[in-house]
């Protein structure tokens, strides 16, 4: 069996699930997968390549799934799909109709390396990687919203209530509308154990003052660059506490980390990231997190 586990956002990333853009991403109708004006095919998948660089820079083995042209050009973006815990993968249903294909992909890839499956989110429910935060190894925040839904929340909280973990749900804000993608990572990234990059404005109230009850330092992302960047300056990968990656372009955003105590790392994504409307966490789905 292989190793797996991962009820922690910022613990040393040692196994990551990624999947190499192709021809899916660069056959992509821009308006169908609603990309934006810097959308480049040729381009995202050199600035991937970059990406991939940094992930194996930092020592983490990377489970690679294979764009053959199955017309999933959101697939890169495995976070989504299904989340790890130390108690097995969980398969998740997407919110978005087009990505619905995915899921299936995370489930071969996990039985072809032993990896169990604690459970399946099933219709009508729905939940994506992206609205799901481990505050601690025993408690898990949901972001209910476009993508992520009550009856999807109820039976992750089924999955893992056996496990000793609790499933808290909260609402997140429509934000730009149905067709664009506010996850609760969008206005969160945790960066150490006692740290996290947020958006205050758009931060559910009540998830805000839990984060402050709990005495996590919140490093507030400069509103000018959130915009400017739809949210993707906040996005930021963390490969072991305090050590991130991020989207260059965001120099206020990386020095407020910094100040913070972070060690940042940059790679171009114009075409690949801000495009696409996902960051470098969004391309990762961590299968094992822990301090070796």
């Amino acid at each position: 069996m292989s190793a797996f586990g991962s009820q922690d956002m910022s613990a040393p990333l040692q196994r990551v699930l990624m999947r190499r853009p192709g021809a899916s991403l660069m056959n992509a109708d821009p308006a169908q997968w609603h990309y934006g004006p810097t959308f480049d095919g040729t381009r995202a998948v050199h600035q991937y390549r970059e990406f991939a660089r940094l992930i194996e820079q930092s020592g983490t083995e990377i489970i690679w799934l294979d764009d053959e042209g199955d017309g999933l050009a959101d697939a890169m973006f495995t976070h989504d799909p299904s989340l790890m815990s130390d108690h097995g993968a969980i398969i998740l249903r997407m919110g978005k109709p087009l990505r619905a294909g995915e899921p299936a992909l995370h489930e071969k890839a996990y039985a072809e390396r032993q990896i169990p499956i604690l459970g399946r989110i099933e219709a009508p429910g729905t939940v994506e990687g992206g609205d799901c935060v481990w505050l601690d190894a025993r408690t898990l925040i949901v972001g209910r919203g476009v993508r992520t839904n009550q009856q999807g929340i109820d039976q992750l909280g089924a999955l893992l209530a056996p496990h000793g973990i609790a499933v808290l749900g909260f609402d997140l804000p429509l934000w730009q509308g149905e067709d664009a993608c506010l996850h609760l990572m969008s206005v969160i990234s945790p960066l150490a154990d006692d740290l996290a990059l947020v958006f205050a404005p758009l931060l559910p109230a009540a998830f805000y003052q839990l984060l402050k009850a709990r005495g996590i330092r919140l490093v507030e992302a400069p509103a000018d660059e959130f915009h400017a960047s739809n949210g993707l300056s906040l996005n930021v990968l963390p490969t072991r506490p305090s050590e991130v990656i991020m989207v260059e372009g965001f120099p206020a955003t990386r020095a407020a980390m910094e100040a913070a105590g972070c060690t940042v790392s940059t790679f171009a994504a114009d075409a690949l990231c801000i495009a696409c409307e996902g960051g470098p966490t969004c391309l990762t789905r961590p299968v094992l997190r822990r301090a070796a």
